[in-house]
């Protein structure tokens, strides 16, 4: 009888044991998901700190000895987030941008798998097929693995991986657990895109005020404009300097720059005609814009293309945008901006440029207007000020021929001028302006023959 009580009771402790470890999992898979929660919320749109931790549980929590995160760019997959210790971090280190062979088994998830476990990897065929993967498991650190995909409804956005450097399979739990920090993960990288994607709408337009506000308050005047847009792209595509030029449909002319070095700067103000194959050349060939990933690794830099090497050789650019300005079919200038590293432009940060380009586009034909609408106004009123004049002198010539002289050098900004009478036999001067007293008394006693060798012959 005792012996049965003995049985039932430890039969009964370890139920409650098996139940209170049980309880005890749940709990820490509730703190670690409200810790990563925590983290999430306290770092809007910033992936680095929410990857960590959520690596940090599951490592944890999934009694690994390692893990990652990498994302996937739609080329490979630049690392996240690592955890561990030794060579295998190591050379996930250096190992920034992943690109799986075919035989690797994380390219599984390219070709749609979203679960990856491998009770032996040493085992694995993919051991011996890949030579990438074999170098890992030679660390000694990679024996049972566990990797996660990261999917929005069908798009690959990386994934998630945990390693353990003995033979011992990872549960079902286990499983279900890093399939929660994945869909985490997923939740996480979506709001950081959509705050992300807020925040650079919210710059982009907080940019365009900021031009338009130039541009209404100094109309007709483009220097203040050109500099106010090229110091926005500039912000905006994170990247230090670029100039823009304007095109008078023979040459280019610097209308402002930011960041370039003198040398480079001397060299564009003597800048010659574009040469064939140039960026420049090719914006006036048609392109709607031109990126060049690596300047230093072109044909036209390596056969000497002068702007090409200059680019190179004297600004320091390594990779390099350029938007042109059209009007119609015609090239008004172009924006350039580039990088002192190879990092190519995004797409976003193309779109923005050519954004920039047809405000600049709409800034240069509003002076225009402007402009045009000042000088007709001008003449409209050097106009109506001559037939003041000669209204309010009938009969006397002097203060008309004065009056007209002087509107004439105000509107076509001359210096000096000269009105002259010819009588059928010759010139005779009648008004004058800008002209040394020695000058003037020369042009009044001088009365050129008929067909002289001079102005008025």
């Amino acid at each position: 009888m005792t012996a049965t009580l003995d049985d039932e009771g430890a039969d009964l402790r370890r139920v409650n044991a098996e139940l209170q470890q049980k309880l005890d999992e749940a709990l820490a898979r509730e703190a670690a998901t409200g810790e990563v929660l925590g983290v999430i919320n306290s770092s809007p749109g910033d992936l680095a700190p929410v990857f960590n931790a959520m690596l940090d549980r599951a490592v944890r929590l999934c009694a690994a000895t390692y893990g990652h995160f990498r994302t996937y760019d739609g080329q490979g997959f630049p690392l996240a987030a690592v955890r561990g210790e030794g060579s295998l971090v190591a050379m996930h280190h250096e190992m920034r941008h992943f690109v799986p062979g075919p035989h690797n088994p994380i390219s599984r998830f390219l070709r749609g798998e979203n679960i990856i476990q491998i009770a032996d990897a040493a085992a694995d065929e993919a051991y011996r097929a890949d030579h990438g993967w074999r170098a890992l498991i030679d660390t000694g650190a990679c024996r049972s693995v566990l990797a996660i995909a990261l999917r929005k409804e069908a798009a690959l956005l990386g994934y998630i991986s945990v390693y353990r450097d003995q033979v011992q399979p990872f549960s079902e739990k286990e499983i279900a657990l890093l399939q929660n920090f994945g869909a985490q993960a997923v939740i996480a990288m979506e709001n950081a895109r959509l705050i992300n994607e807020t925040r650079e709408a919210l710059d982009q337009q907080t940019a365009t005020a900021e031009v338009l506000q130039v541009i209404n308050s100094s109309p007709g005047d483009l220097a203040p404009v050109f500099d106010a847009m090229l110091e926005k792209a500039l912000r905006l595509c994170e990247t230090p300097f670029g100039y823009f030029l304007r095109y008078d449909g023979e040459a280019y002319s610097l209308a402002a720059a930011k960041g370039l070095f003198p040398e480079f700067l001397n060299y564009m103000a003597h800048m010659d005609q574009p040469v064939a194959g140039d960026t420049n050349a090719r914006v006036l060939e048609g392109e709607a814009y031109v990126h060049v990933v690596d300047l230093k690794d072109t044909d036209t830099y390596r056969s000497g293309s002068p702007l090409r090497r200059a680019n190179v050789d004297l600004g320091g650019f390594r990779s390099a945008l350029m938007v042109p300005l059209r009007k119609d079919d015609r090239v008004l200038g172009t924006f350039c901006i580039g990088r002192r590293e190879v990092r190519p432009f995004t797409d976003k940060q193309i779109a923005l440029l050519q954004n920039v380009a047809a405000q600049a586009v709409i800034a240069m034909e509003n002076a225009r207007l402007i402009t045009e609408t000042h000088e007709a106004l001008e003449r409209q009123t050097a106009t109506a000020e001559v037939l003041q004049v000669i209204n309010s002198a009938p009969g006397n010539l002097t203060p008309v021929f004065d009056a007209i002289l002087e509107k004439a050098m105000w509107l076509c900004q001359a210096a000096c001028g000269g009105l002259s009478i010819y009588d059928g036999m010759s010139m005779r001067i009648a008004a004058g302006r800008g002209y040394s007293s020695k000058a003037w008394e020369a042009f009044r006693e001088y009365v050129p023959p008929v067909g002289a060798i001079s102005l008025s012959g």
